[in-house]
């Protein structure tokens, strides 16, 4: 194979399994520090950490006004309300529960690209859409899945940044940014972690420092920052460049198999027969989607490889 061919397999196994595991990680640290100061302290360190590797690798930092522009903008979507009110929302909602909700994002996707973009739906993206779904209702539906008290706003909250997610992934895709990856990522994170410290003392937050944490919230920022961050956006950012924005996506129907095995094996949290059987029909979602041609997604990256956007 290819060398860029094992980049993606590699960066489809980051934010397959890495993301999948924080929503255990942001479980566990946001009982122990208020969401947005929280969210502004792990992008920032990961985001310093990367132009730390990047100056010592000799990279330039160097972007233009409106690269930089772009990162932060896109940093808003992704980090700022797609990451940042969603860990908010873990105060109402088990997380395991909301990784399913994320699993409506293809969807999303699929929907706001037929809407500004014209673009069809095919088949099999429609099947793999579908098969997400069935899956997600099957895990949902079950009796065992317990919500706790303000569910309701969790979840609201939840869909909003779903849709913030879906929105900086389709701007990414065609955004004019810097042509490193992990540069952009950079950007991305130092600008989401400003924003995030901002709403943070904004809106009063009592900040809560890591070394007042247990031992187990500490490992969890490490993993945040390092895996959670580091590794899995930057593998986000290249994978959207290089594939369809859609099969980037299908993240959101392995993240919730992933956290729900990492629920029952850290947290003793029980996984039932219907559960496996979900697994298995999400799972079978992300073969449908990622089975769609390469040359049915050329228009969608066509306009960023012209320098459009």
């Amino acid at each position: 194979m290819k060398k860029e061919t094992y980049l993606i397999i590699l960066a489809f196994f980051s934010i397959y399994v890495f993301w999948g595991s924080t929503y255990l990680w942001n479980k566990i640290v946001v009982s122990e520090a208020p969401a947005f100061m929280l969210a502004g302290l792990r992008f920032t360190m990961a985001g310093s950490l990367i132009f730390l590797i990047a100056k010592m690798t000799g990279k330039s930092l160097k972007v233009t006004p409106k690269q930089l522009r772009n990162c932060v903008l896109a940093g808003f979507f992704f980090l700022v309300y797609g990451n940042g009110v969603f860990v908010w929302a873990l105060n109402y909602v088990d997380s395991g529960f909301a990784a399913l909700l994320a699993a409506l994002q293809p969807l999303s996707i699929l929907l706001l690209m037929r809407i500004t973009q014209k673009k069809g739906l095919k088949p099999k993206s429609i099947i793999g859409v579908l098969l997400g779904l069935i899956g997600m209702y099957l895990l949902v539906s079950q009796q065992e899945i317990a919500m706790k008290e303000g569910a309701a706003l969790g979840i609201g909250m939840i869909f909003t940044c779903i849709l913030s997610w879906s929105i900086g992934s389709l701007f990414v895709a065609k955004a004019d940014l810097p042509k490193n990856f992990f540069i952009t990522t950079g950007y991305q994170m130092v600008s989401a972690g400003i924003l995030l410290w901002i709403i943070s003392l904004v809106i009063n937050e009592s900040w809560v420092f890591p070394n007042a944490w247990s031992t187990r919230a500490q490992i969890s920022m490490v993993c945040l920052v390092i895996f959670g961050g580091i590794a899995a956006f930057t593998s986000f950012n290249y994978l959207l460049k290089k594939v369809s924005t859609e099969k980037v996506a299908t993240s959101a129907y392995v993240n919730p198999v992933v956290a729900l095995f990492l629920g029952w094996y850290f947290l003793d949290e029980q996984v039932t027969l219907q559960s496996m059987i979900a697994a298995v029909v999400l799972l079978s979602g992300v073969y449908f989607i990622n089975s769609v041609k390469k040359t049915d997604n050329t228009a969608l990256r066509k306009p960023w490889r012209r320098g459009r956007g």
